[in-house]
């Protein structure tokens, strides 16, 4: 259920990055409008998407990886959202210097990064059980 969840959210971002990127900087920055992307940012959203609805509606060893590596970097973005910050703003905008994240930053990406590390515990949780 959950690998068809994540699909699902995979294929929607696949399809809608713009609106993706949209939400979250409606959530975090103060003034979205200065924020130009860089020209390459939605079609890497948008393959990112395509390839994690690929990933988990085929599951199997590389929709493990995959969790892994999402749990992976929930735990950085959870205990280090101002680095995570920091490096975003630097990879994905033109002008990071004009970019004003608001005081929910810190609480929307923590919970984001709470979600990842959760996901993977539990992923990892019931592999074992199998076994």
């Amino acid at each position: 259920m959950l690998r068809i969840f994540i699909g699902v959210l995979g294929a929607v971002t696949a399809l809608f990055p713009d609106k993706i990127v949209a939400l979250f900087e409606k959530l975090v920055i103060t003034n979205p409008s200065e924020g130009t992307l860089k020209e390459w940012v939605n079609p890497a959203i948008r393959s990112e998407g395509i390839l994690v609805a690929l990933i988990s509606f085929l599951g199997g060893r590389s929709y493990v990886w995959m969790m892994n590596l999402t749990g992976a970097f929930g735990a950085v973005v959870l205990v280090f959202p101002n680095l995570y910050r920091k490096f975003a703003t630097t990879l994905l905008y033109e002008r990071p210097d004009a970019i004003e994240w608001n005081e929910r930053f810190t609480t929307v990406v923590r919970s984001i990064g709470a979600v990842y590390v959760f996901l993977a515990a539990k992923m990892y949780r019931d592999r074992r059980k199998e076994t």
